[in-house]
């Protein structure tokens, strides 16, 4: 039997994906409206930011929206790994479906696929949150404990590997593959506005049926009575139908029972998993480990401890997880975060052109890049050692990286010196690395 080369067979296959006419990913490449959107996201969040600074709101952090935006950043180039799956998924049941072709795209079809992807929403939040393997693909928006517009940026790395089936009975009735894409990005583009404290309550028409920011603080609170509630994405509807609705009432905590206590977002992107499968493993019954992957997160059998009551907590009462580095530090964090957001910004928009789409090697250093300097990021909030030699790895990959596009000399020039620049420049904050 021969064997597969999987690498290959990857890139065969998202070749062959992005070559059809027809197909899902060509079109998300060409119309999607979350990567267009990224400036406009930009924008909102400086003028939040703003207005917090001027009313002397601490609604910011600058450790928790570095990682908020480095959880963002990963979820967007770990999609184009699972793309495939997610994807191609759907297109591949559309294609097969006895049903394909026949939904006009009359505006009343529109209306009706919006109503319908924010359903299959609703139940695959409504899950994420009550089974707990699923809740490992969720967690990570709900780990900050801030609660601002850059949340709304904070996306688990791998939950469309898990969301995707739900939205597979769309593709079987046949409603386009294209136009779902731009429904479910409307969705999703929908959800941005909601993750602000500068909002109160609105009209209460408006309250009855729309996700707003006051709903949606409720979702994110750990305070007990707002625990799994509000799991809407446009609409709000669907909890009042199947009682997982709550009206917001005490100020909210924000975060997540079980603090993380990181700012490592690769590590915060598995550590609920790795905890879990631990736990899984020193219990005896089969029957209990399964039920610790399908019932409620923090659900223990009697050999753990049982499960544990939620306890009621305050803003007064709890404690928000922070570090401190130097200024000049987090200036350097800034300003290669400035240079992050502009190379991935530009990843995205190209990942399909020559020579991403000719060269799978060169597609995957540029999302290894993308997760290697978020790491480092975290790790500097984190005074962690292993970030000096990261951080000069991260610059020598960086300028072989930029090598190997055969870019014009005069880009890899300007990359080199941003580069040494750079070390210098990190190299004068070394003694903030040699204690952790």
């Amino acid at each position: 039997m021969n064997k597969i080369d999987f690498p290959q067979f990857f890139f065969k296959i998202d070749e062959a994906l992005s070559q059809n006419e027809d197909c899902l990913i060509k079109y998300l490449r060409q119309m999607s409206l979350i990567i267009l959107s990224i400036p406009m996201f930009f924008l909102l969040i400086g003028i939040e930011l703003l207005i917090s600074k001027s009313r002397h709101l601490p609604y910011y952090r600058f450790n928790d929206t570095i990682t908020n935006l480095s959880c963002g950043v990963g979820s967007q180039v770990s999609g184009l790994l699972i793309k495939v799956l997610t994807l191609g998924g759907y297109y591949f049941i559309y294609n097969y479906s006895p049903c394909k072709g026949r939904i006009p795209t009359e505006w009343w079809m529109w209306v009706l696929l919006f109503v319908a992807v924010d359903f299959f929403y609703y139940w695959f939040h409504r899950l994420a949150h009550e089974v707990s393997v699923l809740w490992g693909s969720h967690v990570v928006h709900h780990q900050s404990e801030e609660y601002n517009l850059t949340v709304a940026l904070r996306q688990a790395w791998f939950q469309g590997a898990f969301s995707w089936v739900f939205y597979l009975p769309l593709a079987f009735v046949g409603f386009e593959p294209k136009v779902f894409l731009t429904v479910v990005s409307i969705n999703t583009l929908y959800q941005f506005w909601i993750h602000t404290r500068l909002i109160g309550k609105m009209h209460p028409a408006i309250e009855y049926v729309f996700n707003t920011p006051s709903h949606h603080r409720v979702h994110h609170g750990v305070n007990p009575k707002y625990i799994d509630r509000n799991h809407g994405g446009t609409f709000i509807i669907y909890d009042r139908m199947f009682g997982t609705f709550q009206e917001e009432e005490e100020e909210v905590v924000y975060g997540i029972t079980s603090q993380p206590r990181s700012w490592n977002p690769l590590w915060l992107n598995f550590e609920y998993w790795i905890d879990l499968f631990k736990e899984v493993a020193s219990v005896r019954s089969w029957k209990n480990k399964l039920k610790m992957l399908l019932m409620q997160p923090g659900w223990k059998p009697a050999e753990l401890g049982g499960t544990q009551p939620y306890k009621a907590i305050t803003t007064q009462e709890f404690k928000k997880y922070n570090t401190t580095i130097s200024a000049g530090l987090s200036y350097y964090v800034f300003f290669q975060y400035i240079l992050l957001i502009v190379g991935t910004s530009a990843f995205l928009f190209t990942e399909t052109k020559p020579p991403f789409n000719q060269n799978l090697l060169l597609k995957f250093s540029a999302i290894g890049l993308v997760v290697l300097t978020v790491v480092s990021m975290g790790g500097m909030f984190e005074h962690k050692r292993w970030v000096m030699p990261l951080e000069y790895l991260r610059f020598a990959l960086l300028i072989g990286f930029i090598f190997a596009l055969q870019v014009p000399v005069a880009v890899l020039i300007t990359t080199s010196v941003v580069a040494v620049v750079s070390i210098g420049w990190f190299s004068f904050y070394l003694g903030e690395f040699k204690t952790a």
